[in-house]
């Protein structure tokens, strides 16, 4: 909602004030302008990127607009969910958790937090490094190095969508040049026709560098900012989870590995330790219920 209120904001002000400076809104509609700019934009996209990038890309400027709030519930599901892996690793050693981390969607243990199996990366990078830590004996500092590796070609990996629009963003004004100038040679054409008919084609011509501007600072930078945003808000829950095993691997108990992800989480959806205790309890109330 918020991204639609801005995006709101921009285009009332834009063409609010144009229109209080007794602008012409029909001057505006140049179909030809719009095609020139958009169809080098996109064109660029597509020369420039692998399908793998453009698939993203769309993902994740869908996910700006209809983006899920990892609030309190989700942090609680991903510490908790930690939390239990780890203490069936301390009860039954590595080898326990083959039957949950081979398919998790199968497990009966990551059905009870189906927040985190909605995150692919996520899944993937829990399920992919407590099977690292069940194929043998490693120490922390060796795990910190891998993870940190993992997570530095993720994170280039997931921003590269943001930079390519970005890029094309920075573009966007020298393609409304592009189609002024094109304006203009139709004008010179037309030279010799009245005042009225040049000055209409000159309008026209300055659409264009209008469009390249406004789809630039108004509409492909903020995105390509929001996009990158969203990407580093998603790192963070995977910095919680590499921060929290090296500190299991390392021997420190389990409620102060997981203190140590929850560390990393953002600040504006931090839980206090308190509630990490709360949880816990809970968590181990329900445990000893059950048995």
């Amino acid at each position: 909602m918020q991204k639609v209120l801005g995006a709101l904001i921009i285009v009332i002000c834009v063409l609010g004030g144009y229109l209080l400076a007794h602008g012409d809104l029909a001057v505006l509609w140049q179909p030809a302008e719009a095609v020139i700019i958009l169809g080098a934009g996109l064109g660029s996209l597509i020369v420039g990127n692998p399908k793998e990038v453009l698939l993203e890309m769309c993902s994740q400027i869908k996910g700006v607009f209809f983006y899920k709030h990892r609030g309190e519930e989700f942090q609680r599901q991903l510490l908790m969910l930690l939390y239990e892996l780890l203490e069936m690793v301390e009860v039954g050693g590595l080898k326990v958790l083959d039957e949950h981390i081979e398919e998790p969607e199968q497990s009966e243990v990551f059905a009870k937090y189906p927040l985190i199996l909605q995150e692919r990366n996520l899944m993937a990078f829990i399920a992919d490094n407590f099977r690292l830590m069940a194929m043998g004996k490693i120490s922390a500092h060796e795990l910190e190095n891998f993870l940190d590796q993992e997570l530095d070609a993720m994170e280039q990996a997931l921003l590269l969508p943001s930079k390519s629009l970005h890029k094309v963003g920075e573009a966007m004004p020298g393609f409304g040049i592009l189609a002024a100038i094109m304006g203009i040679i139709i004008t010179m054409g037309n030279i010799g026709g009245s005042v009225a008919d040049v000055g209409a084609h000159v309008a026209a011509a300055l659409v264009g560098t209008f469009l390249g501007i406004f789809c630039c600072y108004c509409l492909m930078e903020p995105l390509s900012n929001a996009m990158s945003q969203r990407v580093k808000t998603e790192l963070s829950a995977l910095e919680c989870v590499r921060t929290t095993l090296v500190a299991h691997v390392a021997g420190k108990p389990t409620l102060l590995a997981v203190d140590a992800g929850r560390k990393l989480i953002e600040q504006d959806v931090k839980p206090a330790f308190k509630q990490l205790e709360i949880w816990v309890n809970q968590f181990e109330d329900e445990r000893d219920a059950v048995a």
